[in-house]
């Protein structure tokens, strides 16, 4: 490639990876959305990409398969979970990226490769997305051809997966961030509940809560949601 053509290159890539950013951060904390974006973005993105997941490990064997663009990634995923075996789990658990030429010919995961082949799968790249203790992430691209990608395919798709980490983060803070604040208020809504009813001060409401939630093995903002929903202190006539 000549110096220029390559300077061309990187100026349509920089472009894509701009509007590809913009979209996955206009999604504003919907952790959903944003897993969807990011795969139907990606399939967009990466050159021979038919079809995208993102798949959720959990203690490093559980596979959760997030945001598929169709059946083909869902049962691919769901097939790597119950083997415990395939490219998905060695991206997230040694290599950061995994390459498939074909599943049928790649001897790392026999059994795997012969089942996804049954199911459509004969290329496959797979990226980290992020690893927190025993929760991790991926995201896992499929072609139906065998040699589909190639490695301006990984290359891209590595800086995509980069783009895409980020901003799944940042949509998680933000929830997390909302979510905090509306179990906050629930819980300011049942202390008044109870400081009114019962004349408590503000300290004495939370207590009762923080007790019907030991003793009822709860979490205190379900024991608020259901005063505020019921207006009954839950497990009350359990106490009387």
């Amino acid at each position: 490639m000549t110096q220029h053509g390559g300077e061309v290159g990187l100026h349509h890539l920089g472009e894509l990876m701009s509007r590809v950013a913009r979209q996955l951060q206009g999604e504003h904390g919907d952790v959903e959305a944003t897993l969807h974006a990011i795969t139907d973005a990606a399939v967009g993105a990466v050159p021979a990409a038919e079809e995208g997941s993102i798949s959720y490990v959990l203690a490093r064997s559980e596979v959760e398969p997030r945001a598929a663009t169709g059946e083909l990634p869902q049962r691919v995923d769901e097939l790597q979970g119950r083997l415990g075996q395939g490219p998905c789990l060695d991206a997230i658990s040694q290599y950061e990226v995994v390459r498939v030429d074909d599943v049928v010919t790649d001897g790392r995961w026999p059994e795997f490769g012969r089942e996804a082949a049954r199911l459509g799968a004969r290329s496959m790249l797979c990226f980290r997305l992020f690893v927190e203790g025993d929760r991790m992430g991926a995201l896992n691209l499929y072609a139906r051809a065998p040699g589909a990608f190639d490695t301006e395919s990984e290359e891209i798709g590595q800086m995509f997966a980069g783009h895409a980490a980020v901003a799944l983060a940042g949509a998680e803070h933000e929830a997390n961030l909302r979510t905090g604040m509306e179990n906050r208020d629930l819980i300011g809504q049942a202390k008044g509940i109870l400081m009114e009813r019962h004349r408590l001060t503000a300290d004495q409401a939370f207590g009762v809560l923080a007790r019907v939630s030991q003793q009822l093995n709860r979490k205190l903002v379900d024991v608020a949601r259901e005063l505020t929903d019921t207006g009954a202190v839950p497990g009350a006539d359990r106490r009387d």
